[in-house]
């Protein structure tokens, strides 16, 4: 599995930020129910699709059953962290009637993977069909919580669309590196169509500059400091 650290280091620090985010979730859920959670970003290379990754290992770790969806159907990346195939997976389900027993995985006991599938040459108007929302809704009958990877808000319509079906969103900002007017741009384009944003999870932190106990996110090892 490729950046996900609650696998790979489940006692670093790390991946206790992971667990004190999922707490969080939880407890977003006291007031409302939270099932589906969309994970975004307002760019590219903020580090959404590790964090989506994450909270979902992390919500299977207390036994809830969790099914993680990439959604990003223009470049998508899931499938490689948990080095399985993306020949087959929502497309598919969508528009060619495949049963998604056939191309869904199960990684634990717990934690369910649907790939983005064959990358369709019109993205938005596939996620944004009658039959995307009813499937969605089929998948809150089967699953506690469907974490829901998306390309950038700003890049695309995608986050806003899938944004309208979920119960929450997630916006990953790279620290240092976020833009302030793309990361309040997206956060704009988000309440424009009424989403619920759950918070802000700060990326990339330089752990190097903090001071005394901190919870931190990263992204890839500092993109495996910067490939050596």
């Amino acid at each position: 599995m490729k950046g996900i650290i609650l696998k790979e280091k489940p006692k670093s620090p790390i991946s206790e930020a992971y667990r004190t985010l999922r707490t969080n979730i939880q407890f977003a859920s006291f007031d409302r129910e939270i099932k589906t959670i969309v994970v975004t970003s307002s760019v590219i290379g903020e580090g959404k699709s590790t964090t989506a990754a994450n909270i979902a290992y992390s919500l299977n770790e207390i036994g809830k059953k969790v099914l993680l969806l990439d959604c990003d159907l223009r470049r998508p990346s899931i499938h490689k962290k948990y080095n399985i195939s993306n020949e087959a997976g929502i497309s598919d389900i969508l528009f060619d009637g495949r049963d998604m027993s056939t191309v869904i995985y199960k990684i634990t006991d717990n934690l369910y993977i649907l790939t983005s599938g064959t990358l369709p040459p019109n993205p938005a108007e596939m996620l944004s069909s009658n039959k995307m929302r009813e499937f969605i809704d089929s998948l809150r009958k089967i699953f506690d919580y469907i974490i829901i990877d998306t390309p950038p808000v700003i890049s695309v319509t995608d986050a806003q669309i899938l944004s309208t079906m979920a119960d929450g969103v997630i916006l990953i900002v790279s620290s240092g590196e976020a833009d302030r007017q793309a990361v309040a741009k997206a956060k704009e384009l988000l309440l424009n169509v009424k989403a619920k944003i759950l918070g802000v999870v700060l990326n990339k932190l330089d752990i190097d500059q903090s001071k005394g106990y901190r919870y931190y996110y990263y992204y890839e090892e500092k993109k495996k400091r910067k490939k050596k």
